[in-house]
């Protein structure tokens, strides 16, 4: 896309949706959001992105391709069910930390691994149809 408007708000929007993103998905363990909500809202960055400045520059901002961040997300959301399995002989029972206000668990690893899988698989079709659409 031609637009000068577009282009010199694209990276300014970039970084607001992947911080967005992230808020979302680490807020997500005590209120609504999580990591498909806070994946989608990342995969939007990137997609402004690739709508501004091309596919080249969206693949630039990832380091890795997409479908490999998926195969990692995907390992993440199933690895972190596996503590459970010694604890309560129940996977997917998570295991929770707490230090002072701060609290995390295995959930947060589901929830980045569900993250990583949601925003490289929107990516990944997305970047795709753009690419398919520049050929024509």
């Amino acid at each position: 896309m031609n637009s000068l408007i577009l282009t010199a708000f694209a990276r300014i929007f970039f970084a607001i949706l992947i911080g967005v993103s992230i808020f979302i998905l680490y807020r997500g363990h005590n209120q609504p959001g999580g990591g498909f909500v806070g994946g989608l809202m990342a995969a939007a960055g990137f997609a402004v992105l690739a709508l501004a400045e091309g596919v080249a520059a969206a693949r630039r901002a990832l380091p890795f391709h997409p479908v490999t961040v998926m195969g990692i997300g995907l390992v993440m959301a199933i690895v972190s069910g596996v503590p459970g399995l010694f604890s309560d002989d129940s996977y997917l029972t998570h295991w929770w930390f707490h230090a002072g206000d701060f609290h995390t668990g295995t959930a947060l690893i589901f929830d980045i691994g569900v993250y990583l899988v949601v925003m490289s698989g929107i990516l990944a079709l997305v970047l795709r149809f753009y690419e398919e659409e520049g050929e024509h």
